[in-house]
């Protein structure tokens, strides 16, 4: 799907991505958690939705939030409201970030790379906005190691595509890789479905 298209979609859908919320916290919560939880200093939530990620960041983050879709930041407002924490939300297209390099501490995102129509352009903005010295933690999704789930994927992944513009079988540590970042801790979880990284910005070695 294009920006544009992508845009409406979720112009349609936000309300009950917000209301699919509880759930998501049952799901992913935790993964949510272990790679958001210890972030601090000024942090860039890329493709921030409804907010789902602002519970599991520390009081003490200096929060900004861009997303494609304005209706997703009515409900990410709405979503710091209820957590009555501050933050600064942004329209933005996250493969042409506005902000200038090394302008972040830490920088997260959660479910988004299976929906830019170029994650790898994403991802190497994330790197040119976090500081050298800071992190990148992603959250991703992509095709189970259980075999019935990934055989039920494989059936479901072009017309889930054509419906929401998400690649549910992709493979998120192809993406990471593909844009030249340097993974320093990865995890997997849900039947291998969930990826969650810790990503250094400044070229460092693999150690994982």
């Amino acid at each position: 799907m294009s920006v544009s298209e992508i845009k409406s979609w979720y112009a349609d859908h936000a309300d009950w991505m917000h209301r699919f919320e509880r759930v998501d916290r049952l799901l992913t919560g935790r993964y949510r958690r272990h790679r958001f939880g210890d972030v601090d200093g000024r942090v860039l939530d890329v493709a921030c939705g409804t907010g789902a990620n602002f519970r599991y960041l520390p009081e003490s983050a200096d929060l900004v939030g861009i997303d494609i879709s304005p209706a997703m930041l009515d409900r990410a407002s709405d979503q710091l409201a209820s957590l009555g924490r501050d933050g600064t939300l942004r329209e933005m297209d996250a493969q042409a970030l506005d902000f200038a390099d090394d302008s972040f501490d830490a920088v997260i995102s959660a479910m988004s790379t299976c929906t830019f129509p170029d994650p790898v352009a994403a991802l190497r903005e994330m790197e040119r906005v976090c500081r050298p010295d800071g992190t990148i933690r992603l959250v991703e999704h992509g095709r189970s190691d259980v075999a019935p789930i990934a055989r039920w994927q494989d059936w479901r992944a072009d017309a889930h595509y054509e419906k929401s513009g998400c690649r549910m079988t992709q493979d998120p540590r192809e993406v990471v890789e593909a844009a030249g970042l340097s993974i320093q801790d990865t995890t997997t979880g849900l039947f291998g479905i969930l990826t969650t990284f810790e990503v250094a910005p400044d070229g460092s070695d693999e150690r994982c």
